[in-house]
């Protein structure tokens, strides 16, 4: 410190000798410096019935230490940052007291009790507690100095490690992984004898949606009632994966059940609504015609409950029952969105005492809601209601694509029969989610068709769903047989006889006609990507920044992710953009997300793609795929963490690897892969610009 006065004095002498120059030494670093704080000490005692005691001080922002030890009135000795003093003391109980100074002079001040004895320690309490995988160990004795605790995580190595804590400031140890582990707490004198306690402890995260009893880091723990028995064991169809196996024994009560969890439930509330009803679960049940009745509950008050029955409809094979609470049990509580939900139970076999029946369960999760059909119909999307509706005797089955059995299609026949003008309704009679994006201007859908033959007249008609009279059609001929190709259709050339386009009409429906005025003759046709063509002075692509009044930017959302263009909610700094586009991640799969297909292939001659991104949080996952357009195997992706939070920033996934000799068409986003989503602000993020560079 005397060293650090002289150079501060030698200084400003200098810059008083030399006033009339302008140039000076920097000494607010001095007035600056951060207040010292957080003291603390350890002490290490010799066991040799010496006394002799290591006091290791500890702090932030300080520079320097007096130290006194307590046994000498109020002399103390100065100890430097980062080191460490000895002290010789007789039995008994000593108040050091700590100093902290920081290079500007300012001080704080800590007391800690020190115990010295030769006795072996006595009345030791040690006090554990757990929080996920973490354990926090604390402890009280008489005649102790210090303590070491061992957290049971590596017995096998030696020597074993552990730590070091006083009284009042307790060890913090994060294990590996979730499990069982005996924790070792030894209480030290400045004797040679020591005294020491045990506890078993269970650590593990809290249990959540989506439930499967695979990562290593949760406790899946359970808890049984009524007479069952549970616990994780290996798939009776896959030893590579774990599950939750059930036994109901005989003697087991007609309602006995397992609580998924402790008692404590779920880490986060269930979002069960009257809109969002459902939650799927994977059984493997000895026998069809079973029984299962899944319940929810406040784990902090059973009366607010929910539950619901399915019953299995095969016998030792995995099947998917869905659990719909808006049909609630009998004579059971309804729904009720304002409760909090975070408990579930499952009963299986239910209503039935046990007989010895063994199930097994896995993959508990919400069941995203079905989503209407909409532009571009793909046949591909996850959760979306792909029911189409024939008329005049045709008949259509999903089906994959006769050249690519990876991709989904539609196969529709024209059986014997059918009528000349039979055809086939693309979606129920609700139509599309919204309407279809056509104008005045321009008004080109296209459709890819695999037809037996050329020449055969395919009518695409579009129409009001609320009103079948305000209606569109018109033709295109097939040019190729037993291959696909890309009809476009022009509503501006409506078919003779028909009404002309009327760009106020809520066209919101379209059904295709098959070989449309011949009668049936058993022709099969499979088609596929339903699309609005967007405008000639516009191609959907890359740079992809929702600025266009005529492009039309459809996501297909999957799996809980929602996409919708929006007006720039952060206008400003690096984004000045007025549009951008919303992604909501919504309760679902935890890969939730939404792609949007391009009007071509990306041009890869240039690999590192940019994207603009505001996330509620740092360090939030942006994952950006690319796919093909017929074939998501053919695909490649990046992901990167977010850096800021409530604010624009632009993200770089670099592409450098990717094979450019295939062909990739779809762009796909999923915020924070591996975790589900709960649709809140939490699970809110924008993004905009995507580019090439």
């Amino acid at each position: 410190m005397k060293a650090i006065k002289y150079y501060l004095g030698l200084t400003l002498a200098l810059a008083a000798v030399a006033g009339c120059k302008k140039d000076y030494i920097d000494t607010s670093f001095v007035t600056q410096a951060a207040e010292p704080g957080k003291l603390g000490v350890l002490f290490n005692i010799t066991q040799d019935n010496t006394g002799l005691v290591t006091i290791i001080p500890s702090g932030e922002g300080v520079t320097s230490y007096d130290v006194y030890f307590g046994d000498g009135g109020e002399t103390y000795t100065k100890v430097g940052a980062g080191k460490t003093i000895d002290h010789k003391y007789a039995e008994g109980v000593y108040n050091v007291k700590l100093v902290g100074h920081n290079i500007g002079g300012k001080t704080v001040e800590f007391t800690q009790a020190l115990t010295v004895s030769f006795r072996a320690p006595a009345n030791l309490v040690p006090a554990v507690n757990t929080n996920g995988l973490t354990v926090t160990v604390d402890a009280k004795a008489d005649y102790e100095t210090m303590y070491h605790v061992y957290y049971g995580d590596e017995t096998g190595t030696t020597p074993e490690p552990f730590d070091t804590f006083l009284e009042g400031q307790p060890a913090a140890h994060t294990y590996k992984a979730a499990g069982t582990y005996t924790v070792r707490v030894v209480a030290l004198s400045g004797g040679v004898a020591t005294t020491q306690a045990t506890q078993t402890i269970k650590v593990g995260k809290q249990i959540d949606l989506p439930l499967a009893f695979d990562d290593p880091n949760f406790d899946y723990t359970t808890s049984d009632f009524g007479g069952n028995q549970s616990g994780v064991t290996a798939d009776p169809d896959n030893a590579a994966n774990k599950v939750l196996k059930v036994t109901k024994p005989g003697g087991a009560e007609v309602w006995a059940g397992t609580t998924l969890g402790t008692g404590a439930g779920f880490a986060t509330k269930v979002g069960i609504t009257a809109a969002n009803s459902k939650m799927t679960a994977r059984i493997y049940s000895p026998a069809a015609g079973l029984t299962i009745k899944l319940k929810l509950e406040d784990h902090a008050n059973g009366a607010n409950s929910v539950e619901t029955d399915s019953k299995t409809t095969k016998a030792n094979q995995w099947e998917t029952l869905t659990f719909d609470f808006n049909n609630n049990s009998a004579g059971t509580p309804a729904i009720n969105p304002a409760f909090t939900y975070d408990k579930a139970s499952m009963f299986f076999d239910f209503g039935n005492g046990g007989s010895g029946k063994v199930f097994y369960m896995d993959d508990l999760k919400m069941s995203v809601p079905i989503q209407q059909i909409s532009l571009p119909v793909t046949f591909d999307a996850a959760n979306t209601d792909y029911t189409v509706t024939d008329f005049g005797n045709n008949s259509s089955i999903d089906a994959v694509d006769p050249l690519n059995a990876a991709n989904k299609v539609k196969k529709t026949t024209k059986p014997g029969g059918a009528e000349v003008w039979a055809g086939t309704t693309i979606g129920t009679p609700a139509g599309f989610a919204t309407k279809v994006p056509i104008a005045a201007d321009f008004a080109q859908m296209t459709l890819r068709v695999y037809s037996p033959a050329a020449g055969l007249t395919i009518k695409l008609k579009l129409e009001d769903h609320t009103n079948g009279a305000k209606s569109v059609e018109t033709d295109a001929v097939t040019t190729v047989a037993n291959a696909w190709e890309t009809l476009t259709f022009n509503f501006l050339n409506n078919s003779a006889g028909t009404p002309a386009f009327n760009a106020t009409t809520n066209y919101d429906k379209a059904s295709v006609f098959f070989d449309f005025g011949v009668a049936g003759s058993g022709k099969v046709f499979y088609w596929d990507d339903l699309k609005a063509v967007p405008a000639p002075s516009s191609v959907l692509g890359i740079p992809l920044n929702f600025q266009s009044s005529t492009l039309n930017y459809v996501f297909t959302d999957f799996e809980g992710g929602n996409v919708t263009v929006v007006n720039n909610p952060a206008s400003g700094g690096i984004n000045t953009s007025t549009k951008v586009a919303k992604m909501i991640k919504n309760p679902g799969a935890t890969y939730g997300g939404s792609f949007i297909a391009l009007d071509n292939p990306i041009d890869f001659s240039k690999k590192i793609i940019k994207m603009k991104v505001w996330s509620p949080r740092i360090g939030a996952k942006v994952l950006l795929k690319v796919e093909n357009l017929t074939n998501g195997g053919i695909s490649f992706e990046k992901e990167v963490l977010t850096t800021k939070a409530n604010e624009w920033e632009e993200l770089t996934f670099d592409y450098s690897a990717i094979n450019t000799a295939n062909s990739y068409q779809k762009v796909v986003l999923i915020f924070d892969n591996g975790t589900a989503g709960d649709g809140s602000a939490n699970f809110t993020f924008y993004f905009d610009d995507i580019t090439l560079n």
